[in-house]
């Protein structure tokens, strides 16, 4: 019988990194290849110093137009890719199980951003920041939630 395989995904809105679970007591190893970071230059590179304005289509009165955030967008954009990826490799049989690890607003856009295939694969979930936890230290936070 084949082993199923457990990976968690360990992401911020610009890093992700994934590890494989070798089992109860075995600890986890990152897996090589498996590693994303997204640049996320700073908001006043992104925006012009002031929103634009327009004018009202039945009056002479303006308005200024709201300026996004590009940040969410490009985190919600990376979560998109996230998913993506992950929905292929478990289709090509690469995993079993899924746990997901990102802070709370991350792990949100990670969620929505999940098809129903891979959606089903996710035993468990953890909203922390884990992303800058050198992986010799990274198994003790996933105690309960994967075989690690």
């Amino acid at each position: 019988m084949k082993r199923k395989l457990t990976w968690v995904l360990v992401a911020d809105g610009g890093k992700a990194r994934i590890f494989e679970c070798l089992g109860i007591g075995k600890g986890v190893r990152q897996m090589p290849g498996y590693e994303e970071t997204l640049a996320l230059p700073a908001n006043r590179d992104l925006l012009d110093d002031r929103p634009g304005r327009g004018f009202e289509s039945f009056s002479p009165m303006r308005h200024s137009y709201e300026a996004g955030d590009p940040h969410r967008s490009m985190k919600q954009d990376f979560a998109r890719h996230l998913a993506d990826e992950l929905a292929v490799l478990r289709d090509a049989g690469s995993f079993d199980y899924l746990v997901l690890v990102a802070p709370p607003e991350f792990l949100g856009n990670l969620r929505s951003a999940l098809g129903a295939g891979l959606a089903s694969a996710i035993v468990g979930d953890l909203a922390k920041d884990l992303t800058h936890v050198p992986t010799s230290d990274i198994a003790a936070h996933f105690q309960g939630l994967a075989p690690v």
